[in-house]
């Protein structure tokens, strides 16, 4: 029996056990409240301040920037709830891409109850952002534009560097400094791993990135947020987070962070030079020795193990259900609304008939992922595409035989 080829690491990843073996001790060795003020607190304490440290420098920024999370939701409803109710004196308008995750779209939706103005910002053909749509929109009363780096569905990297370019030239055509709204935030947990993290270079004022999306644990997240920037407090308590996000700090998984972080930087080149090659090799196998396929997102630039197609004439479902009693697991987008009916919203944003949405399928490559692999889901494939297409009547030109 051969052995399943996972191609959903979009959705999660398992944990490196480089990641792992850092993790164990605070499980049950060193187990004290970073809190307490006795020793083996004050062991926690350390050790969860050097993993803050770690991952600052990542980020080019410092310790005091970094917020603790529960993870890439929790850190991007705290990026958008916490600048619009701290900075609601001076506008009530916050920018969102149309195809962001639903982690900053739910709360945008739930800030327009609130009475704040959310403006969706419309993507190409290809899912990305044109600047000059953005600059169009801003006005005096915008206080945020939310920007995912990479999107999780269809692998286009966003022009994040231009946004914020963007939007300095705006602050001072309104004589603002640059801790005065709009502010930039980013939602990089797709990017984290294969993309430049560094805010300095990206030129955010907020991002986003957690650990289950680049070999580190569940259930983890954090929230950079430059030094001088107000953030209104969501979770209240016992005042950790330097009063910005209180409740007991999850020590192993803080540490979890820190060294996937620390080894996703280690290999980013090389891992995604080599994830790029193949990527690009199966784009081209599948578009070749399938008819009726068209490929999503940028051909260029996109995240390097993401591939994502519409498969015309092919329900998703279908499509899915058959690769997996076949034992390769991949998926029709986004693993956080799986649960949901809907076409993707992604790609209705990008022009894609919602008949197309219900046909699309992602593959997202990954550390363990090998070109023997990719050579045996292709044949697999392509061979269940043909059998779906024959059982409902589709014949290759994608024209339903007539009735």
């Amino acid at each position: 029996m051969r052995p399943n080829i996972y191609l959903d690491y979009a959705a999660t990843t398992p944990v490196d056990s480089k990641v792992l073996e850092a993790m164990t001790p605070y499980f049950s060795q060193t187990f004290g409240n970073p809190s307490s003020l006795h020793s083996a607190g004050q062991v926690a304490r350390q050790a969860t301040d050097k993993a803050r440290r770690t991952m600052a420098e990542f980020l080019g920024a410092s310790p005091r920037e970094i917020i603790f999370t529960s993870g890439g939701t929790e850190s991007d409803n705290l990026a958008l709830f916490g600048i619009a109710h701290a900075y609601r004196a001076m506008g009530n308008e916050i920018l969102v891409s149309a195809i962001e995750h639903e982690a900053v779209l739910e709360p945008a939706n739930a800030l327009k109850k609130q009475n704040f103005k959310i403006k969706y910002l419309p993507v190409d053909r290809d899912g990305i952002l044109k600047l000059d749509k953005l600059e169009a929109a801003l006005t005096p009363e915008t206080l945020m534009v939310s920007l995912m780096m990479a999107n999780n569905e269809v692998g286009t990297i966003q022009p994040v560097r231009g946004a914020a370019d963007l939007l300095r030239a705006f602050k001072k055509s309104l004589s603002r400094g640059p801790l005065d709204p709009p502010f930039l935030h980013t939602d990089a947990c797709q990017a984290a791993g294969a993309l430049d993290l560094n805010v300095n270079e990206l030129g955010v004022d907020l991002l986003t990135f957690n650990g289950s999306k680049m070999y580190g644990p569940k259930g983890i997240g954090a929230l950079y947020v430059r030094d001088g920037i107000k953030l209104e407090t969501q979770i209240y308590g016992g005042g950790q987070e330097r009063h910005r996000r209180s409740g007991t700090e999850n020590v192993p998984a803080i540490i979890g962070l820190a060294k996937a972080l620390e080894l996703a930087e280690t290999h980013r080149a090389t891992e995604s030079t080599r994830l790029t090659q193949m990527r690009n090799t199966f784009i081209s196998r599948v578009l070749t020795e399938l008819p009726d396929v068209v490929l999503t997102g940028h051909p260029i630039h996109r995240l390097p193990g993401s591939a994502s197609f519409i498969i015309k004439g092919v329900e998703s479902e279908i499509l899915l259900m058959r690769l997996d009693e076949k034992g390769i697991y991949a998926s029709a987008g986004s693993a956080c609304t799986s649960g949901k009916t809907d076409p993707s919203h992604v790609l209705l944003a990008m022009g894609f008939s919602k008949q197309e949405a219900r046909t699309s399928v992602r593959f997202s490559l990954g550390r363990a992922t090998t070109q023997s692999d990719l050579d045996q889901v292709i044949e697999d494939f392509v061979q269940v595409v043909k059998e779906i297409r024959s059982e409902s009547g589709l014949i290759p030109s994608g024209i339903l035989h007539p009735r």
